[in-house]
């Protein structure tokens, strides 16, 4: 469970992933944005590495909250089915694009870092895969004929359109252009709805 002060400490280190990128996060930088007494999160995560561990745990537990309420909302089976995990996945793109921008910063941080670090590299890969299960169970209930496969490629084209319009040279796409995407994207995978 997380406490108080590490979601204190995690809340601000994603800020500062988002504002000053990965050399700005420091154990002081964190002490002093969050107005902590010095010291204050090199008590909780002595190291470098911990700190961006408890960065990602954090990120990670504010994403899953989001992703999970999200997935209460999508429809059922039936004919309304493509509707709705079209809008829950518009949603939460457009949410993660403008809303949670500095989340999805943050992210993006990490996940380079964890390119350079094999320790973070395994819990970002972990996690990872607890955000596309959702997606294979969610495809698998849809009828698709991979659900697996489908899965992957349904994360991989929302990360792709997230990074464009985040970090890449894209805009800023409206809800309605992203229900649009996702329904095309959708309708080509799950031909046996339609």
């Amino acid at each position: 469970m997380t406490t108080a002060r590490s979601a204190l400490i995690g809340d601000t280190a994603i800020a500062i992933l988002a504002g000053r990128g990965m050399r700005g996060l420091t154990h002081r930088a964190v002490d002093e944005e969050a107005g902590l007494p010095s010291g204050s999160t090199s008590n909780l995560a002595r190291t470098r590495a911990a700190l961006l561990e408890l960065t990602l745990a954090r990120l990670t537990e504010l994403e899953e909250a989001h992703f999970a309420a999200l997935l209460h909302r999508a429809a059922p089976p039936g004919p309304d089915l493509l509707a709705g995990l079209a809008d829950v996945m518009a949603e939460s793109m457009h949410l993660a694009i403008t809303v949670d921008r500095n989340r999805t910063v943050a992210r993006y941080e990490l996940a380079l870092e964890a390119t350079r670090r094999p320790e973070l590299r395994k819990i970002y890969d972990e996690i990872g895969r607890r955000f596309r299960d959702p997606a294979v169970a969610l495809l698998t209930a849809a009828g698709s004929p991979d659900p697996v496969r489908h899965g992957r490629q349904i994360v991989a084209y929302g990360e792709g359109m997230l990074f464009d319009a985040v970090v890449g040279a894209g805009t800023t796409p409206s809800r309605d252009d992203l229900k649009a995407a996702f329904t095309e994207f959708l309708t080509g995978i799950l031909p046996a709805l339609f």
